[in-house]
């Protein structure tokens, strides 16, 4: 490698669920030899705040770019600033809008940062990352949030034009062109959200470009889980994938592993300690992340299943959900209610969890996911079974890969696809579902104890690829290889 370090640039999708991701691979680069600048906006940049004191405490070559998030020249108020803040579906073109504004801002930043950065890593939902790329005669790649196995179903459905050819969306078919005969639907596997959808064929037809013309794939799995779907997934795009995960592996340490994401809503000791009074493998752990939406009949249904259940519980309910449903809070709470009911064997928290630091405790047996591809990596990293519960999105795919292909899972039988946010009429899961489907999950012998030994054994795979030789490891440094191209050619 000639003189110097390289110097990526990554331009995450404001989400959690996609900034989470570029924090571990930004220090996961930064660990390994490169400097990293993370690209951000101010309200972002304040959930980050442990985040950044990690930075600070360790000496990370870690920059956070903030840059004033553009509401005025978009049309949407300043609060907007993450996705799970944009609370109307009107406002997402605008919010689209916005992240393609800050292109000026960040070329202008990026010409005054030394060194000068060498390569890009744009997410799929920020393909202008490709014109910073091109402005600075860098590699652009592009990191999806996504697995092999969703990204090659929905390029080979697209490919044999079964969308255009489907007017119902609920009308099952065969994935073409996989190993094993998976079914699914339209709209249990979407496009990418934007291409069917009116105002967002300018942000579909950048992508493609992106796509086309990056020097290759960005993905948070490992050979271990899919190695199959990411040769494939290089047989269809022509690119280079570099699989480096499980990205939440990058956080070895207590510190790190509650630096990840918001400021939790709980003390992490106290959480903690509280597990620490449980038995092995004895609690359930029920979170839907960080954008999913769930109403307050579904909630009180949930709830209702824990407790019918019997078993050990913690159970993350977002600060949004209980402002849209005050009922639910005077459930929990009035004298009583479910709280002091399950009282010693339930935790309920209330806002943001330490995710990371609860999955990997050993009193922790089981996830109740909703199936976001970073929950589905801490499960398997944690070595956890699963009970799945998609919503949207990627999430009925990734359903597949934890109950079909990897057998790590039990469903808990969603039918139909819901949004997260906006009061659609939905079908609410009944308490007796919910219960059975945690026992189920919790089972100890049969079927219940060969998807444990499984996950458990995935779980050391995986593990292992992150270390110095593994499979991550060695496509990590590839991927920092492409970010020194611009060293050697300057020698």
């Amino acid at each position: 490698m000639a003189a110097g370090e390289p110097h990526f640039v990554i331009i995450p999708l404001l989400a959690q669920g996609h900034i989470i991701p570029a924090c571990d691979m930004a220090r996961l680069l930064a660990t390994n030899g490169a400097i990293v600048t993370v690209v951000i906006t101010p309200a972002n940049l304040t959930r980050l705040h442990s985040f950044s004191t990690l930075i600070s405490t360790s000496n990370l070559p870690i920059r956070l770019a903030s840059l004033p998030f553009p509401s005025t020249a978009a049309s949407i108020p300043d609060s907007c600033q993450n996705v799970d803040l944009v609370h109307s579906p009107d406002l997402f073109s605008n919010f689209f809008l916005a992240m393609s504004l800050l292109q000026t801002p960040l070329l202008e930043y990026l010409h005054g940062q030394h060194p000068p950065p060498t390569c890009i890593i744009s997410d799929h939902f920020q393909p202008w990352g490709m014109n910073i790329a091109r402005e600075l005669s860098i590699p652009n790649l592009i990191f999806h949030g996504f697995s092999s196995f969703t990204l090659t179903a929905m390029l080979t459905i697209k490919n044999h034009k079964i969308y255009q050819s489907l007017t119902d969306v609920h009308k099952p078919f065969i994935i073409p062109g996989l190993p094993q005969p998976i079914e699914t639907t339209k709209a249990k596997a979407p496009p990418f959200f934007y291409e069917e959808a009116p105002g967002f064929e300018k942000l579909a037809q950048e992508a493609i470009m992106a796509e086309d013309t990056c020097e290759g794939i960005v993905l948070n799995t490992c050979s271990e889980m899919e190695s199959y779907f990411t040769q494939q997934l290089e047989e269809l795009t022509g690119k280079k994938v570099y699989a480096i995960g499980p990205l939440p592996l990058a956080n070895k340490d207590a510190a790190s592993k509650a630096a990840r994401g918001n400021k939790p809503s709980i003390d992490e000791s106290q959480c903690l300690q509280w597990l620490d009074s449980m038995p092995e493998s004895s609690v359930i752990y029920v979170s839907f992340g960080s954008i999913t939406h769930t109403v307050a009949a579904q909630l009180i249904e949930i709830g209702a299943g824990l407790e019918a259940s019997g078993l050990r519980f913690i159970w993350v309910i977002k600060e949004s959900e209980l402002m849209a449903a005050p009922e639910v809070g005077k459930w929990l709470t009035e004298e009583e209610g479910f709280e002091k009911r399950v009282e010693g064997r339930g935790m309920v928290i209330k806002g943001w969890a330490p995710q990371a630091a609860i999955l990997g405790h050993s009193a922790v047996g089981g996830f109740v996911t909703h199936c976001g591809w970073n929950s589905v990596m801490e499960s398997v990293s944690a070595g956890l079974p699963m009970l799945t519960w998609p919503h949207f999105a990627d999430q009925f795919l990734n359903e597949k890969v934890v109950v079909e292909v990897l057998k790590v899972g039990v469903p808990v039988g969603i039918g139909k696809p819901i949004m997260y946010v906006f009061g659609e009429e939905m079908v609410v899961v009944g308490r007796e579902v919910v219960e059975k489907g945690v026992k189920c999950l919790m089972e100890c012998g049969g079927e219940g104890e060969e998807r444990r030994k499984r996950v458990r054994e995935l779980g050391e795979k995986v593990r292992k690829a992150v270390d110095k030789g593994g499979s991550s490891f060695e496509n990590l440094i590839k991927l920092i290889e492409v970010g020194s191209k611009k060293l050697m050619k300057s020698t």
